[in-house]
């Protein structure tokens, strides 16, 4: 393969990561605890859109249990959302194994 030809592959996938990466923004995903008591939504870049919770759930007396189920449903969200983003990845890269916190373009 000639370098010309590596030059315009590599810029055609950094146009197709920057069109991937603005699409994220508009992406939602949600996550749940509690048998779905608590919902997260958060976009594709990781940012809370909103969190739902059962009115079942507030109970002064117990609030740690509502905070960790909080928690948890973000935590579900977070996981789909670096999931999707992997897959989208692995599309754009071919299936190309990048090493840990290396991503592209580099």
């Amino acid at each position: 393969m000639k370098l010309g030809q590596m030059m315009k592959q590599a810029q055609e996938m950094q146009a197709k990561m920057a069109e991937m990466q603005e699409g994220l923004g508009s992406l939602e995903v949600s996550g749940g605890s509690g048998a779905g008591l608590v919902s997260v939504t958060l976009n594709g870049k990781g940012e809370m859109r909103s969190i739902k919770i059962d009115p079942s759930l507030v109970n002064p007396d117990d609030v740690e249990m509502l905070e960790d189920l909080v928690a948890a449903a973000f935590n579900d969200a977070k996981a789909k959302v670096e999931a999707h983003v992997q897959e989208e990845m692995s599309k754009l890269t071919g299936g190309l194994n990048l090493p840990p916190g290396m991503s592209l373009p580099f």
